[in-house]
């Protein structure tokens, strides 16, 4: 990519979006570690309320979906979507803001959640103020994404933006809706719904969540970069439409699946898990479709580490995308549920899946954008084999966590009472609580190589002024 590109596009706020999700991936990773060792050896609590795991765990949820996640998104969506239609953003103003906004909602969070400002739902813990710039500043992000599409110089709209305008699309009302609370205080409000009422709203938001911000916008990530970076065409153009189409229409049912067992009507919960055992089959025609791109270019694998983050996130996608529906099953589900089953589920779609592939465009966004390849190959592969090994940990320990847990939770004697106290169950799991902090140990590690790595690659950027002279003959 030359200056011309560079005057042709807006490429300044992608290198913000794309340095500062390091940042975060590195900052949410940390704090995920802390509370992962703090349920290991709790005196890490230091008893101060403000380090409690209870109240740093929606700061880790929150920083590594919203913070790294989001940023991400943006930097791959504002990237992606004037490359694919030959255009500039409609609005470099509008981009700023994006960019501006969401760091100050992400510094919000960062100062209410630690203080018990929250309220109480999964994914959605931030007060109404907050919920309401959240609002405000996604659907900035959503209208400038549009108008770029709209005033494209391409007859096509490429797959990839159909993927990030349904995520934005959907966000938007499942957001908004479950969002809706009456304010009693500058932080504190009551959710409009009440009972059961509330449960389902949330799940619906909670799940699809997981369904199109991590799922659809990530697909977005995958159907531009894997092609890219493997040098290759998609492997069928016509398959990632009906992929599309199929997650479009089939995820918004599967969030009763989160309330079997509980006082939702059980119709919800198995139509929830009869859609959810259908959902594998796009899912996993998406993973393949990806995979099968490398159809005749597999040997780029051997020194080609980007691609490597890019193709073994299709691997845990496919996984996790056959794990979840398996588990929402209502007999499968008598076992896993409120175990640590569901963590290591989770897990292997956010380190897995998610994590890889945003971490490999993010490479590929860096070359691209800062006209200069990665300072150091080595640190990718490193970052790589820290990455994948650091996740497959995590993952096993809480596999094989929640599966005991769920078993001694209801195994009886002969007599017909439990086996186990659930005191016992938690002194079971300590070593496998210690094996997921040393997971998320390895882990944390890869992504502190990758900040290293970028921090190495501006300046050498700098350094040898290709950046200056792109930015010059854009004035």
């Amino acid at each position: 990519m030359d200056a011309t590109a560079e005057q042709k596009y807006n490429f300044e706020v992608v290198r913000w979006f794309s340095v500062m999700a390091v940042v975060y991936l590195v900052v949410g990773a940390l704090v995920g570690v802390y509370i992962a060792s703090e349920l290991a050896w709790p005196v890490l609590n230091f008893d101060s309320p403000y380090i409690s795991f209870g109240r740093l765990r929606p700061l880790h949820t929150n920083a590594v979906i919203f913070a790294f996640g989001g940023c991400v998104l943006m930097a791959a969506a504002f990237y992606t979507v004037q490359r694919t239609c030959g255009v500039r953003l409609w609005s470099d103003k509008l981009a700023w803001f994006v960019f501006w906004g969401w760091n100050a909602i992400i510094v919000s969070a960062v100062i209410t959640l630690p203080l018990g400002l929250t309220g109480g739902k999964e994914y959605a813990e931030l007060e109404w103020p907050i919920d309401i710039a959240i609002a405000v500043v996604w659907l900035a992000y959503t209208f400038n994404f549009l108008m770029t599409i709209a005033t494209r110089k391409t007859s096509h709209i490429y797959v990839s933006n159909w993927f990030f305008l349904g995520m934005m699309v959907m966000i938007t009302y499942l957001h908004v809706v479950n969002s809706l609370a009456i304010p009693v205080s500058l932080f504190d409000s009551y959710s409009i719904f009440s009972g059961v009422q509330d449960a389902m709203i949330q799940w619906w938001w909670g799940h699809n969540a997981v369904g199109f911000y991590l799922t659809a916008g990530f697909l977005g990530i995958m159907y531009y970069f894997v092609p890219k970076q493997a040098g290759r065409p998609v492997y069928s153009y016509r398959l990632s439409v009906i992929h599309f189409w199929a997650l479009m229409f089939g995820y918004v049912w599967l969030g009763a699946h989160h309330l079997q067992y509980t006082a939702l009507p059980d119709w919800t919960g198995s139509l929830g898990a009869a859609v959810s055992l259908a959902m594998i089959i796009p899912s996993w025609g998406g993973a393949v479709n990806g995979m099968m791109t490398l159809s005749g270019a597999w040997d780029k694998l051997r020194d080609d580490y980007i691609l490597r983050f890019l193709i073994m996130s299709l691997a845990f996608y496919a996984m996790s995308t056959f794990e979840g529906p398996v588990m929402s099953l209502k007999t499968v589900n008598a076992l896993s549920h409120y175990t640590d089953w569901t963590v290591g589920h989770v897990h292997s779609g956010a380190l897995g899946w998610v994590a890889m592939v945003g971490m490999g465009a993010i490479y590929h966004m860096i070359e691209r954008t800062y006209h200069t390849k990665m300072a150091s190959p080595a640190l990718i592969n490193a970052h790589f084999w820290t990455a994948t090994i650091g996740a497959v940990i995590y993952i096993v320990a809480m596999w094989v966590s929640g599966i005991m847990q769920g078993l001694m939770w209801r195994a009886y004697d002969e007599y017909g009472t439990l086996a186990y106290t659930f005191a016992e169950s938690v002194e079971a799991m300590h070593p496998y609580y210690a094996m997921r902090a040393i997971g998320g140990m390895i882990f944390l590690l890869g992504a502190v190589l990758m900040l290293i790595n970028v921090i190495m690659t501006v300046r050498k950027s700098v350094s040898e002024g290709s950046l200056q002279q792109a930015r010059a003959s854009a004035i």
